[in-house]
Formats: structure tokens, sequence, C-alpha cells
């Protein structure tokens, strides 16, 4: 999915040329990458990431002004002197994964220097739409965002990034969804439908255990979804929930 949304989150985020930006959350550094190309040769990007495997895979995309460090969104692996020096501090698909993401953000204000912006860029997973809509995907996926919550992480979090950026000392002054959709004789339709089945399988046995959905009815919603992503006339739409606040 990420070839669906990149470009949209690069352009709403636009780093400066030459600016500092800092990455919460990186990941296989995707958005690290292509912020390094918008501030060029004289700016500078940081990636933060906690886990081991990602940043390994991420650091393959090291050069001059682009930086991985492992380390926590929490407690961020920052110099005594890089704080507050950032015009761009971002995260993306972070808040919704971890436990309190007014503590996150609030690292991520006092990382901005004053005036600088910070962009949150997070899901809430009620937004998605499927047509013609398979019969038995509501509850699936009612079922799927219930089991992703129960694991302690929130489905919903889009919704709250103005809030979150109020609470954590910044001056809310943007927010927007970025839609994206796809469709049956896209070349890229039948990856899209089948990375969000394999999403959606990540949470079967939570599903099955907490008796959200039994399996049987499971394995069959999952065969409905296979059906309709061959449908000549299938779409999905979704859209993420982004919000920019300003450091005082």
């Amino acid at each position: 999915m990420n070839r669906l949304i990149n470009r949209h989150c690069v352009e709403a985020a636009d780093p400066p040329p030459g600016g500092r930006v800092l990455d919460f959350g990186s990941g296989l550094g995707h958005m690290a990458v292509a912020f390094a190309e918008r501030v060029g040769p004289q700016g500078r990007v940081v990636g933060i990431e906690r886990s081991p495997d990602q940043i390994a895979a991420a650091r393959a995309f090291e050069r001059p002004n682009l930086e991985f460090r492992i380390g926590d969104a929490t407690d961020p692996p920052l110099e005594e002197g890089e704080w507050g020096t950032f015009d761009l501090v971002h995260a993306r698909f972070l808040l919704e994964h971890v436990p309190d993401p007014l503590a996150v953000v609030r690292r991520m204000v006092a990382a901005a220097r004053p005036g600088g912006r910070v962009v949150l860029a997070d899901d809430d997973h009620e937004i998605l739409r499927l047509h013609p809509e398979p019969p038995s995907f509501p509850r699936l996926w009612r079922a799927y965002m219930e089991a992703y919550r129960r694991l302690g992480n929130d489905p919903i979090v889009g919704r709250r990034l103005v809030t979150l950026l109020h609470l954590a000392g910044a001056r809310p002054v943007r927010t927007e969804w970025l839609p994206f959709g796809s469709c049956a004789g896209d070349p890229l339709f039948a990856g899209y439908a089948e990375n969000m089945i394999g999403v959606i399988r990540t949470g079967r046995e939570t599903m099955i255990r907490e008796g959200l959905i039994s399996g049987g009815d499971f394995d069959a919603s999952i065969g409905d979804l296979r059906c309709w992503s061959l449908l000549p006339d299938a779409v999905l739409w979704y859209a993420l929930n982004w919000a920019e606040g300003a450091r005082p």
C-alpha cells in the first residue's frame, strides 16, 4: 500500500529544501528516503525506529543527508543540542500502535524548533469502503477492528490527531484527509486487495480466540473478499487522517 499513498503523504508534509526533518517511527525508511530527496544535500533527515530488523533494512538507504537511529518514540535518541532544532517532525502509522500517543506527540513538539511543523498521519479504520461490498465484509471488518483494539492498538486514533497536537502544546493549523483508491483495471489493484486481505488475516487468531467471529465465518468472509477482488467493477477507497501543528 505504500506505493499508493507515499506520494500524497510526502507532498502534504512538504519538507523544505535544506531543512532538518525528524521522522518518528520510520519503519523501513520509505518516508525518510523521500524526505531526504526533498531536502537535498544541504538538508538533514533523521529516522527513529525501535525495530532492529526494520532499522537494519532502512540503513541500506543511508546517505550523507539521511541517518537512521534505533530508539523508542517516547525516549527518542537525540543529542541534547538537537532538541528544538527540526523544521519538520513527522509520524505516520505510529500513534495507533503506542499505549500513550500523547506522550509521543509531546516529544515530537519538543524536537521541533520554535515555529517548526509537527505533522501526524494515522488511521481511522472506519473510513475503509469497498464496492460492491461483500455482505459479509462489515462484520469481518468490525471484528478485525475490535481485535486490533484488544491487542493494545487504537484503530480510530486518526480522528484525534488535532486534539493530540493541542494537548501536546502545539498550535493546530491544518487538517485534512489524504484520500486514495484503486479499482479493477488498475494494474496494481490485485496487489492492493491482497495486501488488505493479508492485513485482516493477521488478526484471525485473536478474532477467533476473543469470540468476535467463528473460524468458519472468518474463512468464508475471506473467500468473499477474494471473489470481490476479481470483479470487473471492484473498488476500494480509503483516506489517511492528516494533521499539522506548529510549535509556539
